[in-house]
């Protein structure tokens, strides 16, 4: 059986988590700290704090930048539902604007005609997508975000280690924060880094640092420069609503160990993404699919057919696992019951008819990479 996605857990890694098992601490230890500051050097920001999984860094990231029923988000429909969820959780409106079909990434034009269909600050953020691990450009959208008096989160959790080039040609990382406010990633076991669960928020805002460290934990300081009074050793103030959004510290060194691998793993998804792409360039049935491009991080490698449910069926027969990624959010039945007409996202729809992920994690090995390929090949050519 080949699974689309994989986690990859080593002996290194399983005694790891066993020392810290056996130690004084299981939840919210020193092993935590450590794992957010490997990973603020990883990706190049300044703070980085590590939560349950990525929908509750999505969902802290919300409240930090003061999410609430008043508020107006655009985001992309080819994401996760959790994207636009954690602008719902604060009670907030979500907006979809379509993507760019040669990217799938939220097209920042669509953006744009978006913006001005309203008054000037009628939207309060844009929540970005490095979909399928393919950076999107930050700066540009940093520049229209700042021309509307919008916030950004950037939904990371595809990218690790992936990255664009600015306008002057330096390379920006997935969540070094240098354009975004806030960043989000996942260690879900198919991401790049697997905790089993877990998640985290990157930023080099120390106010916004600050906001997050209390709200992961039930909006509770033990700060005593930071309490209103002390009445000993023991006091701690619960300062507002907050949430127990922590990550234990088994999981945590569970994260720390693969990231030791992170940077290994990463080129040898580009290897198999070159494969892929040598192997479906200028086939006349393939529509589109990821190609190689130069800072994807591939935690997906997806083509485009017409006859998708075929394939995928095919493929199925032939113990290949693919999956789809992702059902248009603007379609999912809770958010066609939040609006009033019928939202149609042409490029968004039109991809989803079409897309399938191919399997896609660094234990891929070549045999298995290349019966995925003869398989997607043979289906194609009708030799099936």
């Amino acid at each position: 059986m080949i699974p689309y996605g994989r986690q990859n857990i080593t002996k290194e890694d399983i005694d790891n988590v066993i020392q810290v098992l056996q130690s004084d601490f299981l939840t919210q230890g020193p092993t935590v700290l450590k794992f957010e500051e490997a990973f603020a050097s990883y990706v190049g920001t300044r703070y980085a704090v590590a939560v349950s999984n990525g929908t509750a860094a999505l969902h802290l990231s919300a409240l930090c930048l003061g999410i609430n029923e008043k508020s107006r988000v655009i985001t992309t429909p080819i994401t996760f539902a959790a994207t636009a969820n954690c602008v719902r959780f604060c009670g907030g409106e979500v907006y979809f604007a379509d993507i760019n079909p040669e990217t799938y990434l939220l097209d920042i034009n669509n953006v744009r005609a978006l913006l001005e269909e309203y008054p000037k600050g009628y939207f309060d953020g844009i929540i970005t997508v490095d979909f399928a691990g393919r950076a999107v450009d930050l700066e540009a959208f940093r520049q229209l975000a700042d021309e509307y008096g919008c916030w950004i989160i950037e939904d990371a959790c595809h990218a690790p280690g992936g990255y664009f080039e600015d306008s002057l040609g330096k390379v920006q990382l997935c969540g070094n924060n240098n354009f975004a406010d806030l960043s989000v990633f996942s260690f879900h076991p198919v991401k790049h880094i697997a905790c089993g669960e877990g998640g985290m928020v990157t930023t080099n805002n120390p106010i916004h640092y600050e906001q997050l460290l209390k709200l992961r934990s039930h909006g509770i300081t033990k700060d005593s420069e930071k309490m209103t009074c002390n009445d000993g050793g023991w006091y701690y103030e619960m300062q507002e609503l907050g949430f127990n959004y922590r990550l234990t510290d088994f999981q945590a060194v569970l994260g720390l160990s693969q990231l030791g691998r992170a940077v290994e793993n990463l080129l040898i998804r580009k290897e198999i993404a070159q494969r892929y792409a040598v192997a479906f360039n200028q086939h006349e049935k393939i529509i589109r699919h990821s190609d190689f491009i130069i800072g994807h991080a591939y935690h997906l490698y997806i083509i485009e057919i017409n006859k998708r449910k075929e394939l995928y069926d095919y493929l199925k027969s032939k113990e290949i696992f693919c999956q789809v990624h992702y059902i248009p959010v603007h379609q999912l039945p809770y958010y066609r019951s939040l609006s009033s007409q019928q939202i149609q996202l042409e490029h968004a729809e039109n991809y989803y008819s079409k897309c399938l992920s191919l399997p896609m994690f660094p234990s891929l090995s070549l045999h298995d990479q290349s019966y995925v390929i003869e398989s997607v090949l043979s289906f194609l050519s009708g030799n099936f």
